[in-house]
């Protein structure tokens, strides 16, 4: 590995190499005083300076800020006072509370807010040692899977430029697969963390809503959208995503799904105990032959690593995924409505699509989204029992590798059409089931290709440990994009 490469030699790290190395790899090099977090910063802000003009991943940047933070991290570190997270550069999504940074959620409609404090989870990371370069952008409130916005343009994808890097989260994906942020955190509604993870070849989790707090995020988490709507880690290798989930979990009064349940950062799962259930198809939206292939090559690995794994899909995804639009597609357009109204002009290309898309839907009632809410709890009891047999799924993240700009859209008229391709997603936000997107291969053209592992709730640690033993079975070439 390269870190140990470095350690071995005693050689002088250069920029490109340390924006090479993971978030837990760094860490592990200040602690050893092999690299220092100045040396890391200006590393990264090379980095950002090489490449951001071609990504356009983030909506601000604190470059001074960040510098004068990792001179005094590398003060604490020679004092012998070294954090977790000591000198690490991450990113946050910008529709997370960071004090004295923008928190547009890529809208003109909050155009130039300031975000007054640090959300809870951003609080526990700088009390952790991390360093906040800056955020990075979203599509207009959120409501696409492509980043692009009226206040700072379109994000490409650091594998091909002509295509998208997902989205909510793009932004944080795309900075991170570049080598311009070593973590961060994104945001998932929809499948937000995992389909620009696996858009970008890098690995995102999905915890459990209430795992990690999601107060200070906007929009705000509150009565239906707490149940499906999360905040969690992305990074560049699981260990990174344990290592953040570790520092963001626990309680927090302003998230009404918070729990105090304590996650197990070092469990170790034992293959022959814990069996996978695997499905390349939904039944509703027929994968790509690449992403059907990827999943297999997964499950086979993972038989190779000592599990049971078996074909398994879950009964009445389908209404998984209709209980979500009702929740996702329906009740945000009754929020959004009267906020929009007489606004209409500034809204973004792909945020009046969402409207447009929403306005062919039924309109919600109180009665069906009661309906909704008490039909999702009995639909997850039944799916949760299911799992008894098959304590882990392995599934498409979504239909499709990542897509062409253009081809983005909610509704049969965009060749990458939201409500179809990233339906494998969406069923987990509805059922409140922890997931991870981990990288697994390459598309004959080069675009990264990952799975979905999905756990029961609060089990986070058996998801990581199937994704870190699957992560490492799995040696996928190339450099930073």
């Amino acid at each position: 590995m390269l870190m140990e490469s470095l350690i071995a030699l005693k050689q002088p790290a250069s920029p490109t190499s340390i924006t090479a190395l993971s978030a837990s790899q760094t860490a592990l090099l200040i602690r050893r005083k092999e690299i220092s977090p100045v040396e890391v910063m200006e590393a990264y802000l090379s980095r950002i300076q090489e490449v951001e003009p071609k990504l356009n991943a983030f909506s601000s940047l604190v470059p001074e800020q960040a510098l004068a933070e990792a001179r005094r991290a590398e003060d604490a570190v020679m004092n012998a006072d070294v954090l977790p997270l000591s000198g690490i550069p991450i990113s946050v999504k910008s529709s997370i509370e960071v004090k004295g940074l923008k928190c547009e959620a890529g809208s003109r409609l909050r155009r130039s807010h300031i975000a007054p404090a640090d959300a809870p989870l951003v609080a526990r990371l700088k009390k952790a040692g991390a360093i906040v370069l800056g955020n990075t952008s979203t599509p207009e409130l959120l409501m696409a899977y492509h980043t692009e916005n009226d206040l700072y343009g379109r994000t490409n994808n650091p594998w091909d430029l002509t295509r998208s890097p997902g989205g909510s989260s793009g932004g944080e994906a795309a900075a991170i697969a570049a080598g311009m942020s070593a973590a961060g955190v994104g945001s998932d509604g929809g499948g937000s963390i995992r389909v620009p993870a696996n858009f970008c070849g890098i690995c995102g989790l999905k915890p459990t809503p209430g795992r990690v707090p999601a107060t200070g995020h906007y929009p705000a988490s509150g009565g239906p959208f707490s149940l499906t709507g999360v905040v969690g880690p992305m990074a560049r290798t699981v260990p990174d995503l344990r290592l953040l989930l570790t520092v963001m979990s626990g309680y927090d009064s302003g998230d009404p799904a918070s729990s105090p349940t304590a996650f197990d950062a070092d469990y170790k799962c034992d293959p022959q105990t814990l069996r996978i259930g695997y499905y390349i198809d939904d039944g509703f939206s027929p994968p790509d032959p690449e992403v059907r292939d990827a999943v297999c090559a997964a499950a086979a690995t993972l038989a190779l690593a000592g599990f049971t794994v078996q074909p398994f899909r879950p009964d009445e995804l389908d209404r998984a995924r209709e209980l979500w639009s009702n929740i996702f597609i329906d009740a945000c357009s009754l929020l959004l409505r009267p906020m929009v109204k007489g606004r209409e002009e500034d809204l973004s290309p792909g945020l009046r699509d969402f409207v447009a898309f929403s306005e062919l839907r039924p309109k919600l009632t109180g009665n069906r989204l009661l309906n909704t809410l008490v039909e999702r709890d009995l639909l997850r009891q039944r799916v949760l029992a299911q799992m008894n047999q098959f304590p882990i799924l392995l599934a498409p993240v979504c239909a499709i590798p990542a897509f062409k700009h253009e081809d983005g859209g909610w509704g049969d008229s965009h060749a990458a059409n939201y409500a179809r391709t990233m339906s494998y997603c969406q069923h987990y936000n509805l059922l409140g089931n922890p997931a991870v997107a981990v990288p697994v291969g390459r598309t004959p053209d080069g675009l990264p290709l990952g799975v979905q592992i999905i756990g029961r709730p609060y089990r986070e640690d058996e998801v990581l440990a199937v994704a870190e033993i699957l992560h490492e079975s799995i040696h996928i070439t190339g450099n930073l994009p």
